[in-house]
Formats: structure tokens, sequence, C-alpha cells
């Protein structure tokens, strides 16, 4: 199937284990295994582009790696010649999303949450080089975290000045109103008739 390792657990598994408990899901396991047997003739033709991992793997769980930002981080591997520092990259998530007031690992956050951990150990050293975006959740600029960001990498982002402390998108600059005049603006210079409610 193309359960385990990236994905969620394989639902066959699943229902085997359930089975006679007062949690039985009352799917038949032959038909399961019927589609199961679909999926993993399907999973060969794509096989390129799996990863290394293979089962289940505990690093995984402790990192707590969403599929998806795995592959990911095993590209990134790849494409530096270093996919051999995987686990030297699983073991630096935990740190740098700590660092980061343990933000969601969700997209966009689980990327830049990868991203900074290969760094770290691609470079050598801790937040030797720091990701635009990486700054950008010390900064405040990605909402509030969960907990408070380490205080150290804050102030070194922030260079003297101070965090976020409101919703960031208020700080934009409105520009509906002037994007509206500027359309108009065009369209009459080109001869261009706009509906009649713009």
């Amino acid at each position: 199937s193309m359960s385990a390792t990236y994905g969620h657990p394989a639902t066959e598994a699943l229902v085997a284990t359930l089975a006679g408990t007062e949690h039985d899901t009352g799917l038949d396991i032959l038909k399961l295994e019927n589609i199961a047997a679909y999926f993993r003739e399907v999973r060969k033709k794509y096989h390129a582009f799996e990863g290394q991992l293979k089962g289940y793997d505990s690093r995984i769980l402790v990192a707590q790696v969403p599929g998806g930002m795995l592959t990911n981080l095993e590209g990134q591997l790849k494409q530096q010649n270093a996919a051999d520092k995987l686990d030297q990259v699983l073991a630096e998530i935990p740190r740098v999303r700590e660092d980061l007031g343990f933000i969601p690992l969700v997209t966009p956050t689980s990327q830049i949450v990868g991203t900074q951990a290969v760094l770290n150990v691609l470079t050598g050293e801790r937040y030797k080089t720091i990701a635009k975006e990486t700054a950008g959740i010390l900064k405040g600029e990605y909402g509030h975290t969960p907990v408070p960001v380490n205080a150290a990498l804050q102030a070194r982002v922030l260079e003297g000045g101070a965090p976020v402390t409101c919703r960031p998108a208020d700080l934009l600059k409105p520009e509906l109103a002037e994007l509206e005049a500027d359309v108009r603006r065009q369209a009459q210079e080109k001869g261009i008739q706009l509906a009649g409610n713009a």
C-alpha cells in the first residue's frame, strides 16, 4: 500500500489490530487486502520518488516530522550531497523547533524548521546562517508562537529592533484603493471599458 513512514499507518494493520475488540471496525480484511495489492502495484511505478526510509522509524516519531516535510528534507540533503546527514538533521529538528517557540510543523513553518535544521547541520554550527524565514519567525512576522522563542536568537535577528507584537498583517499598508485607481487610470488611457461596479 502507500502507507507507513511518509504516510499514515496501513488501514489493514489497524483493522487487524482492532479485530475482536470493542473497537472492531467491522471492515473486511480480505477486501482491504485486494485494495492494498492494487496499490502495491501502483507504488512500483513511483519507486524513483520514494525516500530512503522504509517501514516505521522511531526517529521520525521523536522528531515529530510530518511526511511531506521528511521527503523535502531528504531532497534537500541529496541536493547537497549530504544524504548521510539525515540522522543529524532529524536530531536537530526538535532543537530548532524549541528555539522557534515550538511552532507547529505545518506548511510553511515545517519547511522553515527543516531548512534551518539542515543549515545548522551542514554548516557545522548552530545558526551560523539564519534563513530569512527563520528570522521572520524570531521577529514575530508569523504571529505568536506557543511559547517564547529563544531570546538570544531573537535579539540577534532583531539587531536592537522590537519584535512584532500585533497581527502581522495589520502592519501592511492598505493597497486596494490605490490599485483600483491605477486600474481605472490604465483602462481610461487605453480606452478599455470596465464593468459597471469597478
